[in-house]
């Protein structure tokens, strides 16, 4: 399936979400820049907690391809690790992050999505004890499976209101890319790119 990803008033890339890469999360450092890259799962925690502490000169994260996550609470886990540090969160203009990557990214003390890199959001789903898989956007708004996602966005300082869009936006099995507006509106860059 192509992803064609906005128009930004610039030459953007089109994206085959297949050839996405899902591999474990890594970083690469280069000098107080850490570029990510693959999905957030239960080993990130420990690559970010080494990551702090093996290198105290990084004060911000590009986020270069980050797909998602699979571990819903190792990703959060990791995310507030990224924000007790005050590290700022990029997603560069050739940056694509969905789903859990967009979760970690808001973790950044600072914020700053440059112009065409591009933010993907979709309802989580899980599997419910009958065996049928439980949809977020299916679950009453009450129900205590959000918990965990809006007390996260809370202590981020994102509306709530960011949470219930991202269950709206696209079913499980599909992204929406988010425009320039949606990322303004709900809060989700600090800064203006540099």
């Amino acid at each position: 399936i192509l992803a064609v990803v906005g128009s930004c008033g610039h030459e953007c890339q089109r994206i085959h979400v297949e050839d996405l890469p899902y591999e474990a999360a890594t970083f690469e450092i280069e000098g107080e820049t850490a570029f990510m890259y693959g999905v957030i799962d239960h080993t990130t925690p420990g690559v970010v907690q080494a990551l702090v502490d093996e290198h105290p000169e990084i004060t911000r994260i590009v986020m270069v391809d980050v797909p998602g996550s699979d571990d819903d609470p190792a990703n959060l886990e990791a995310s507030r690790l990224v924000r007790e540090q005050g590290l700022t969160t990029v997603v560069p203009s050739n940056g694509v992050i969905a789903s859990g990557g967009v979760d970690f990214f808001t973790a950044g003390k600072y914020r700053v999505v440059e112009p065409c890199g591009k933010l993907g959001v979709h309802s989580w789903n899980e599997d419910g004890p009958d065996g049928r898989i439980i949809l977020g956007n299916e679950v009453s708004r009450d129900h205590h499976l959000h918990t965990m996602f809006l007390d996260f966005y809370r202590e981020m300082g994102i509306p709530e209101d960011f949470y219930w869009f991202t269950l709206e936006a696209a079913p499980s099995q599909r992204i929406h890319w988010m425009s320039d507006e949606e990322i303004v509106a709900y809060g989700l860059a600090t800064e203006a790119a540099q």
